[in-house]
């Protein structure tokens, strides 16, 4: 049996990313019960709110989901005691050391999961005790390494590394590319971009319609002196860039950054002024459809193509 479908207890080793303004409750009970894990963006939550949200999925569906706690919110207490309250039984945390909450979560008999992009990362969070990680290449929407290194690179490096399962995310948002990913040593695929354009995403239907409307080259990672993000080219990235060429400092582009931007963007609908963070697999999505079928597209299309590749290996001569 995959190694994270067993410690999920799911039955396709697909991870739905917890997406801030996208991953609620609708769009993570959805997933899991396609037969993927779901995941609920805390991100963008407020205590209560996650209570709220945990509460509601739990009615939704039966099937195993997490939460995914970036670890640099400043109300992070509280919502670790949420996740405990509600006994929810999986973590994915992310941007912060994992260090800090990893064992206080096991010690409560939660499984995590920390998201790294980089060797450094890697190393601490195996070293925290971690159930698994998450490898995230330059591709991904929305916080990204510093580094750049892009998933075909990243992949391989990590897996040589640790000796926990590996999922691989950024960049991935079909079935060929889920397949790229096992290639190159991944245990499972973490999904964010083709899930933001599901029907039971929270985002905002204008900013799912200029996702599916995105081609190649129309996002950027920017802000790299704050936390690298990668944005779909708008008003507010232009701006950004634009002080960025001018050399603005850390505080400029704090200033120009303000309070709720991606709110304001993702789930509010201003196209211009919004932060809209997505990856470059925006490119290649050009419908809005039900997370269940979405998934089970990418599934279909993941064991079609190792069929294919079956053949190939037939056909040639070694």
């Amino acid at each position: 049996m995959n190694s994270i479908c067993k410690l999920f207890n799911i039955k396709y080793p697909i991870i739905q990313a917890g997406m801030v303004w996208c991953s609620g409750w609708r769009l993570a009970s959805a997933v899991s019960n396609a037969g993927g894990l779901g995941i609920i963006g805390a991100g963008s939550m407020y205590p209560e709110v996650l209570r709220l949200h945990i509460q509601k999925c739990k009615l939704a569906t039966h099937q195993p989901f997490g939460v995914n706690i970036p670890l640099l919110y400043p109300n992070i207490q509280e919502i670790i005691n949420v996740v405990i309250e509600e006994q929810v039984k999986i973590v994915f945390s992310s941007a912060g050391n994992p260090a800090t909450w990893t064992s206080f979560l096991k010690e409560r008999g939660i499984t995590v999961v920390h998201v790294i992009a980089n060797t450094k990362f890697a190393i601490k969070a195996q070293e925290a005790g971690v159930d698994a990680i998450v490898a995230e290449g330059f591709e991904a929407g929305g916080h990204n390494g510093r580094e750049e290194t892009t998933t075909m690179c990243l992949i391989p490096i990590i897996k040589e590394l640790v000796n926990i399962p590996v999922i691989a995310a950024g960049g991935i948002g079909s079935g060929k590319a889920m397949l790229a990913a096992f290639a190159l040593g991944a245990d499972a695929v973490q999904i964010g971009s083709a899930f933001a354009v599901a029907e039971e995403s929270s985002a905002h239907q204008a900013f799912k319609h200029k996702i599916i409307a995105a081609n190649e080259g129309d996002t950027k990672l920017a802000m790299k002196k704050l936390v690298p993000v990668r944005l779909l080219k708008n008003a507010f990235a232009d701006t950004i860039a634009n002080a960025e060429a001018e050399g603005a400092s850390r505080n400029e582009l704090t200033a120009l950054l303000g309070h709720a931007r991606a709110k304001l963007g993702m789930f509010e609908g201003d196209m211009e002024n919004g932060e809209l963070e997505i990856g470059q697999v925006s490119a290649m999505l050009k419908e809005i459809k039900p997370a269940g079928v979405i998934l089970e597209e990418i599934w279909q299309e993941f064991k079609i193509k190792i069929a294919q590749l079956a053949q190939l290996q037939n056909g040639l001569d070694f």
